[in-house]
C-alpha cells in the first residue's frame, strides 16, 4: 500500500487487531462531513467578518492564526492517531480559518472565484468517487508510485521557492499567470485530484482490516487534508486565469 498523503502512509492501517468495534466505511463518511462542516462554518465565519468589516487585517490574522494551529494539530494528529477524534475536529475548525481569509482574499480580487472553486472541488470529488467504486480508475501500484513521484516533485518544489522567499527570491514561473504558470497550476490540481483515489484505496484497506473505531476519524481527517489542498491549488488556477 502506498500514498502520498502524509496522514494516510503505508504503515498507517498496520497492526491493528483484537479491537471490538472496527472501523466502518460509512463511519468514515459521516466524520468526513461532520469535519467537512466544521470547516465550512469557521471559513463562512471569517468570510463574514472580512467582508462586513472591509478589514483585510482580519484576512490576515484568520490565515496565520489557522494556518498555524492548523499545521500543529494535523501533526498531532498524524503521530498521535488514537486522539483523531478530538484533535481532528479542532484541525478541521483552524483550517476554517485558514480557508476562509484565503477565499476572501480572492474573492477580494477576483469576485465570483471562490463559488467556481468550490464547484470545481466538489464536482472533483464526486467524478472521482464514481470512478473509482465503477472501477474505471484503479489505484494500480504503478499508479500509486506515479501520483506518490509526482506529489513529492510538487513538495520539493514549493520548499525550494519557500526557502527562496527568504532571501527575497522565488521560482517566479510557477507563480505566474502565463502559460508556464498556469500548466504548472493544471498539472498541480490533477496531482491532488489523484491523491484522493489513492485515499479512497486506504480508507477501503482500512475497513478490509479491522482498523479500530477511532481510524474512521483519523481516515476523514486524511481525506479533508487532500480536499483542502486540492481547493487552494484549484482557487490558484482560476485566479490565474483571470489575471
Amino acid at each position: 500500500m502506498r500514498s502520498a498523503n502524509p496522514a494516510l502512509n503505508n504503515k498507517t492501517f498496520d497492526g491493528f487487531d483484537n479491537y471490538a468495534e472496527k472501523m466502518t466505511l460509512n463511519g468514515t463518511v459521516n466524520n468526513t462531513a461532520i469535519l467537512l462542516a466544521l470547516v465550512l462554518i469557521s471559513a463562512m465565519w471569517v468570510w463574514g467578518q472580512s467582508f462586513e468589516t472591509g478589514d483585510l487585517s482580519v484576512v490576515v490574522i484568520s490565515i496565520l492564526i489557522g494556518s498555524i494551529g492548523g499545521l500543529i494539530f494535523a501533526l498531532f494528529t498524524i503521530f498521535f492517531q488514537k486522539y483523531a477524534p478530538y484533535t481532528a475536529p479542532i484541525y478541521a475548525l483552524l483550517e476554517g480559518l485558514s480557508i476562509g481569509g484565503i477565499s476572501a482574499y480572492y474573492e477580494m480580487m477576483f469576485p465570483g472565484i471562490v463559488i467556481q472553486a468550490v464547484s470545481l472541488t466538489f464536482g472533483t470529488l464526486f467524478c472521482l468517487l464514481a470512478a473509482y467504486k465503477s472501477g474505471l480508475i484503479k489505484a494500480t501500484e504503478n499508479f500509486k508510485l506515479g501520483v506518490v513521484a509526482a506529489t513529492g516533485a510538487i513538495c520539493l518544489i514549493y520548499i525550494v521557492d519557500l526557502v527562496l522567499r527568504f532571501f527575497g527570491m522565488s521560482i517566479g514561473l510557477i507563480h505566474d499567470s502565463g502559460l508556464f504558470g498556469i500548466l504548472f497550476s493544471l498539472f498541480v490540481v490533477t496531482i491532488a485530484a489523484l491523491n484522493l483515489v489513492l485515499d479512497f484505496d486506504f480508507i477501503e484497506y482500512g475497513v478490509e482490516s479491522g482498523s479500530p473505531k477511532y481510524m474512521e476519524w483519523y481516515g476523514a481527517f486524511g481525506l479533508i487534508l487532500t480536499l483542502v489542498w486540492l481547493y487552494l491549488e484549484i482557487l490558484h488556477l482560476l485566479a490565474k486565469l483571470r489575471g
